[in-house]
């Protein structure tokens, strides 16, 4: 008999990619607001879910993970890095989510993890300025005047840029720290590879959250051409908002749209 809950399926099934739910995550976020072309954005968000409204969020995010605290002793297994490119959208009964059409992280678990919840994953490489509990120059303290950033690149071409600097005012929760997030899950099936997959749409279930507070900032924000990208295909226009902080989220499943 072959066990796990995804590939490799196994005698065991301790070899298997991902484990069952619940997910338990913990990281330090860097979240930029921005506005982009609103008929550019409405191609990339599903009209039964909603419609765009030409704003945005991006979040770069250095991520700690785990099942049952075993992937903690075994970092390798619960450290990533990853930007999440989120699309405000007007939903058909008037409230206000967020719709994820690209995402980019550096882990193979976090990424089929990912692929299961709905967020559209693939391979990128994000650096961010970590913030540390320390007066020192190196420390990037939380205070007034810190100067943080982020960027991405994929397959080896700078996707996204980003700098803030701390104001010294709270800040506030953007993108999925703030409204609901919903994504596609979507498989094609390789003996009919003439059918396009059939597509659904979720929204990953999220209990246990708990965060340290967030710290406004300003920001500047550029997306780049690169080959076989279309995050530039967004008109990206300005950032508007931003904002530093630590948030812990644990997701048990999913919810159809």
């Amino acid at each position: 008999m072959l066990r796990g809950f995804t590939p490799p399926f196994t005698p065991k099934g301790t070899a298997s990619l991902v484990p069952p739910p619940p997910w338990h995550y913990a990281g330090w976020l860097l979240s930029v607001a921005f506005e982009c072309d609103p008929a550019r954005a409405a191609g990339f968000v599903p009209t039964p879910l909603g419609a765009a409204t030409g704003a945005g969020t991006i979040h770069f995010a250095d991520w700690q993970a785990t099942t049952d605290g075993s992937e903690l002793v075994d970092p390798v297994q619960a450290q990533y890095r990853e930007t999440i490119v989120l699309l405000d959208m007007r939903r058909p009964d008037g409230t206000v989510a967020n719709f994820c059409p690209l995402i980019y992280v550096d882990q193979d678990v976090s990424l089929l993890r990912g692929l299961l919840q709905g967020w559209p994953k693939k391979a990128g490489s994000t650096w961010i300025t970590r913030a540390l509990p320390l007066e020192h120059p190196a420390a990037a303290p939380l205070r007034a005047g810190t100067r943080l950033g982020a960027s991405l690149a994929v397959k080896d071409r700078r996707l996204v840029e980003a700098r803030l600097t701390l104001t010294g005012r709270p800040g506030r929760a953007l993108g999925f720290a703030a409204r609901p997030t919903y994504g596609t899950v979507g498989w094609p099936d390789l003996t009919a590879p003439e059918r396009p997959p059939e597509l659904r749409f979720v929204r990953p279930t999220v209990t246990g959250r708990t965060e340290a507070g967030w710290h406004e900032a300003t920001a500047e924000l550029a997306f780049l051409d690169a080959p076989r990208e279309e995050l530039s295909d967004l008109g990206l226009r300005r950032a508007t908002e931003a904002s530093a902080g630590f948030l812990g989220i644990t997701v048990t499943g999913a919810t159809p749209a």
